[in-house]
């Protein structure tokens, strides 16, 4: 009888058991459901383990990311419609802009972090003068954040951080989705922590918070903080008995539940490992690739990494079939690194011409996943790096 092999996941269950047990004697207890006082403590938790202000609990990643762009569009506060996006990341990076009417206007990636190039970057800069920036920590791989805020120094555009991948990675010390004017973070199934669905807005600045805290449910004054509710029901001349039912921005309900921030809080207690050991393995897969003839992956000086997954960048689109199939064959799940490069995808194709992106395509054609999470020990990232690299050019 054959031995079935051992299974190498890119994601494994996030949600263990203590958490399910743990949820299940709460619900026992008749409890509220919806969006309550479990989501408000998630948040505090949240915002003073990351070190902002403000975080605002949402039901996805993505969520997080439609509600950055509108809260900076609802602010009144950028000069035009214009953002700069990065060519590598994914769909949901880019797609609000469009569906907001934003111009989108693509930047390369750069050949060690694969975030934005800050010299394409420039360029893009001087020429179009864009109100905004959106970036994404391409896998938890920190942008190079000097010279992104040196830049944001000299031409003030709003910054959107996609820090979706990269919870507990840090740049310089200082933890990323804290560079931001905003953030965002995903709590999906097999990141580093799982509310199921879920993610989360943060910000240091409190005027932006109260636009999301209306955003987030309707457009409704209910979440608000009293003054502010009251300062605008006085503005608009609001009747008071129909100010609890009143709402100030078109907005959307894109609230999370009392349930997922139950299982958030569960996962907040052993966050901190959870970093630890995604971030010993990928400097295992980082030492193993640098050293190795004919591949490539991420790299930064500054950077603690703490990645969702490990990219491998193979010599060639061959080379990538020959290294996928040798992976697949050893019980190692394998994909193409995020949507590779955005100006690709048919739903930019449709609506904007190509563009050349050297590094971006050579992601596209070349770059591959390997799973890192906590259930994967130093010895296994050992066995994955040595059946990847095996594959010559």
């Amino acid at each position: 009888m054959t031995q079935l092999k051992k299974r190498y996941l890119l994601a494994e269950h996030t949600i263990n058991g203590d958490d399910l047990r743990a949820l299940s004697a709460w619900l026992a207890t008749d409890p509220w459901l919806t969006q309550n006082g479990l989501v408000r403590e998630f948040e505090k938790t949240y915002a003073a383990w990351l070190g902002v202000p403000h975080a605002l609990f949402v039901n996805s990643g993505s969520s997080a990311n439609l509600l950055m762009y509108y809260a900076l569009l609802a602010s009144g506060r950028l000069a035009n419609r214009k953002v700069i996006v990065p060519a590598v990341s994914w769909a949901t990076t880019v797609a609000p802009a469009i569906q907001f009417g934003f111009e989108p206007i693509l930047c390369e990636a750069a050949s060690d972090t694969w975030g934005l190039d800050p010299g394409h970057l420039e360029q893009l800069l001087e020429a179009h003068r864009p109100a905004a920036v959106i970036m994404v920590h391409v896998l938890g791989v920190p942008n190079d954040m000097d010279a992104v805020l040196r830049l944001q120094e000299r031409y003030g555009f709003a910054l959107m951080e996609d820090a979706c991948a990269s919870q507990g990675s840090r740049y310089g010390g200082r933890p990323i989705g804290t560079f931001g004017t905003l953030s965002s973070f995903s709590f999906f199934y097999g990141h580093h922590m799982s509310t199921i669905e879920g993610g989360m807005v943060c910000t240091a600045d409190g005027e932006l918070q109260d636009l999301l805290l209306h955003l987030r449910s309707h457009g409704w004054s209910k979440d608000a903080e009293p003054e502010s509710e009251a300062r605008r029901a006085e503005a608009a001349g609001v009747h008071q008995f129909n100010r609890p039912f009143t709402f100030y921005y078109p907005g959307f309900n894109l609230r999370s539940s009392d349930l997922n921030a139950h299982l958030g809080l569960s996962q907040m207690q052993r966050i901190d490992h959870v970093v630890a050991r995604r971030k010993e393995n990928h400097r295992v897969y980082q030492q193993r690739f640098l050293a190795a003839e004919g591949f490539g992956c991420q790299t930064s000086d500054r950077a603690d990494i703490c990645s969702i997954s490990f990219a491998g960048l193979a010599s060639s689109v061959e080379h990538r079939e020959r290294v996928g199939e040798a992976l697949r064959a050893s019980g190692i799940e394998t994909r193409p690194v995020g949507g590779g490069n955005m100006s690709r995808q048919p739903f930019w194709t449709e609506r904007f011409p190509t563009i050349p992106l050297p590094m971006a395509d050579r992601i596209h054609d070349a770059a591959f996943q390997m799973p890192n999470h906590p259930g994967l020990s130093v010895e296994d990232i050992g066995f994955i790096c040595d059946v990847a690299l095996s594959v010559k050019p």
